[in-house]
């Protein structure tokens, strides 16, 4: 007989806190009232500035630039890639609200590409968009990395320029390559559930000058940009002073303060995501009615969140389920309710996008459970996590769950 008496007490968006480094730069930041991105002596670079630069050595990059959220990111490497009004831009099913928020932003239209079982781009759907597309707002949702060589090898056939949104693989690889760095443009979040928390935060990495030059215009430089260690020479700013408009997008000291010595823990902290991914991935292995997503070789991902699919469960089932769970602490977000919970929506509740039924996408989502794994939880807590998920779970597969609830636990 299942024992049901098992509870998780933890708290599912609990942070670890800023590590004390970072407290003490943001200290000094405040106590020189200098916050400001360009409010800097002669010769320095600032908390900003020397970021920017580390960020980039970190990734690989040639260049490097720090904004104010993930959002502003990705908006400003779509009109860097030179994205006009009207333009299509083809962009996953399977992503959050703020990717094809971003192309809405800019005045152009998303077309969404059907989603994979593994939870990323359908190459296949996607190679029969590419007519008449430029760019692809490739997001690397809830940290799955896809097949980037295949992925890169159409696009550049079709010569479509991929922007990565890796806003959920930050520290990860394929093939050993930094996520955010297969395509011209890679964009991050540091926003508070993200790899780096400075509350909101972005950075932007790009080896083309030319893309370097038109996003530290649009980010509000107001002609300082000779401020920017991780940028190009002045040059390249020459043509794009004229046209780029300022966004007032920057990121200030304080934040990049709160971020630098998170930079230097980043690798340290992806392992242990990890982790926690893999017990938890070793505790539900072989749960009857839970499909786990298998991690290709090739890809080193990051664990901070986990996923599991219901394949042949009806929706009163899942919801039963994560309402069994939800009364044993154990919080999951399902895709497949009919209205968007917090950060949990689905592409059909993005009117906006005028979005068409994409099959592949709607089979996924309404057997999709997802969670998250901070880093605040030991492994003993993720052990005890998959326990009652697999408890839970296995009493609904023998028909002991109650599958008249129909509503999800809220986000």
């Amino acid at each position: 007989m299942t024992d049901t008496t098992e509870r998780f007490n933890g708290n599912f968006t609990q942070q670890t806190p800023i590590p004390q480094a970072a407290e003490d730069a943001a200290l000094r930041v405040m106590r020189s009232g200098r916050l400001h991105r360009y409010n800097l002596l002669p010769g320095e670079d600032g908390e900003t500035g020397a970021l920017e630069r580390e960020f980039a050595a970190y990734t690989g990059a040639r260049y490097c630039l720090a904004v104010a959220s993930g959002g502003q990111a990705m908006q400003i490497a779509l009109r860097a890639a030179g994205v006009a009004p009207d333009e299509t831009v083809l962009v996953n099913a399977f992503t959050l609200a703020p990717v094809p928020g971003a192309i809405a932003a800019v005045g152009a239209r998303a077309r969404l590409v059907d989603t994979a079982p593994d939870l990323t781009i359908d190459l296949d759907d996607l190679d029969r968009k590419t007519d008449g597309a430029r760019v692809l707002l490739l997001s690397h949702m809830r940290g799955h990395v896809g097949d980037m060589d295949r992925l890169m090898a159409l696009c550049d056939a079709a010569g479509i320029t991929v922007i990565e949104d890796c806003a959920h693989t930050m520290g990860a690889r394929w093939r050993g390559v930094p996520s955010g760095r297969h395509g011209r443009i890679g964009c991050y979040s540091t926003q508070t559930y993200k790899h780096m928390n400075s509350g909101e935060g972005g950075l932007i990495v790009t080896d083309d000058a030319d893309v370097m030059a038109r996003a530290t215009l649009l980010s509000g430089s107001y002609m300082l940009h000779q401020r920017h260690p991780a940028g190009p020479g002045s040059e390249a700013y020459e043509g794009p002073m004229w046209d780029m408009p300022n966004m007032s997008a920057r990121m200030d000291h304080l934040r990049a303060a709160l971020l630098r010595p998170q930079l230097a823990a980043l690798d340290a902290n992806c392992a242990a995501w990890t982790a926690r991914y893999r017990v938890v991935e070793d505790g539900l292995r072989g749960t009857p009615g839970l499909r786990l997503i298998e991690r290709p070789a090739h890809e080193a991902f990051v664990g901070s969140s986990f996923q599991v699919v219901m394949d042949e469960a009806a929706p009163g089932a899942i919801a039963d389920l994560v309402a069994r769970c939800a009364a044993r602490g154990v919080e999951l977000k399902w895709f497949g309710a009919d209205r968007p919970a917090a950060f949990t929506s689905r592409y059909d509740h993005w009117h906006f996008a005028a979005p068409d039924r994409l099959p592949g996408t709607d089979a996924l989502l309404a057997a999709l459970l997802d969670m998250r794994l901070p880093l605040s939880f030991s492994l003993e807590d993720c052990a005890t996590i998959a326990r009652i998920l697999r408890d839970e779970a296995t009493r609904g597969a023998n028909g002991e769950g109650n599958a008249q609830r129909m509503t999800p636990a809220a986000e």
